[in-house]
């Protein structure tokens, strides 16, 4: 990916952090967004410096409507260009169908569905051809296993027909978009050895959590070369979990 310019919205830890030190090693230069945590967004950036790529860090909301357009803008003036644009931002609201409000459904909504639509759009407009959009969805589009994930699953599943949709809107430009679903990972948010850790692990096929840089791999392989022909497509890394 010498040449290349990454954009991974989310990109400060855990499945986002992963891929922009997984696309910076195969040459990109990356930008990408954080929310809270800056100084973990300073030590992503910082690693990806001492890979010897250009990075760009920016503080960023998915949530707000005028964010998507703004950092693919500042993403092209620094950079001169984008190749590839990664949609990993987005929340998570669970509990019982009669707990959530309003405020949750407007948030996760904003973040999960209108923020990758949004930033989608903006990059649209800039990547040539051979260009990539990679979103980042969830095993619970294949298989909910249990009560509590009716808002999230609504908002994840919304991104697997905006990813078919693109594919056939910009496939004739040379430009593919696929989907990633990943299954239980161990990240800050979702730990390995947390209290809801083994019930999980025991759904998927594996019997273990993935880990953010297993999810990397398959989100380089889709934003390289050899996925030129791939397009409009899904992609379980759930260790089985939907098997």
């Amino acid at each position: 990916m010498d040449g290349k310019v990454a954009l991974v919205t989310g990109g400060s830890r855990g499945i986002g952090a992963a891929t922009v030190l997984r696309l910076a090693e195969e040459g990109a230069d990356v930008a990408f967004t954080y929310v809270r945590g800056e100084e973990a967004a300073a030590e992503v950036a910082g690693k990806v410096e001492a890979l010897g790529r250009r990075v760009l860090a920016v503080r960023a909301d998915a949530g707000d409507p005028e964010a998507g357009a703004e950092v693919v803008g500042r993403v092209v003036r620094e950079f001169g260009r984008l190749d590839v644009l990664v949609n990993n931002a987005g929340v998570g609201v669970l509990g019982p169908l009669e707990a959530l409000t309003a405020a949750d459904v407007d948030r996760v909504l904003a973040v999960n569905v209108r923020g990758v639509f949004t930033a989608t759009q903006a990059a649209a407009a800039e990547l040539g051809q051979g260009g990539r959009i990679i979103t980042i969805g969830t095993c619970m589009t294949k298989r909910v296993p249990g009560p509590g994930g009716t808002l999230y699953a609504m908002s994840k599943s919304a991104l697997i027909g905006l990813t078919k949709a693109l594919a056939r809107e910009l496939g004739g430009r040379g430009i593919t978009a696929n989907i990633v679903h990943p299954g239980p990972v161990d990240t800050d948010m979702n730990p390995a050895d947390g209290p809801y850790a083994d019930p999980q692990a025991a759904m998927t096929a594996l019997g273990r959590f993935g880990t953010a840089g297993e999810v990397a791999d398959m989100v380089a392989f889709l934003a390289g070369p050899g996925a030129a022909y791939v397009t409009g497509a899904e992609f379980a890394v759930d260790g089985g979990h939907s098997a």
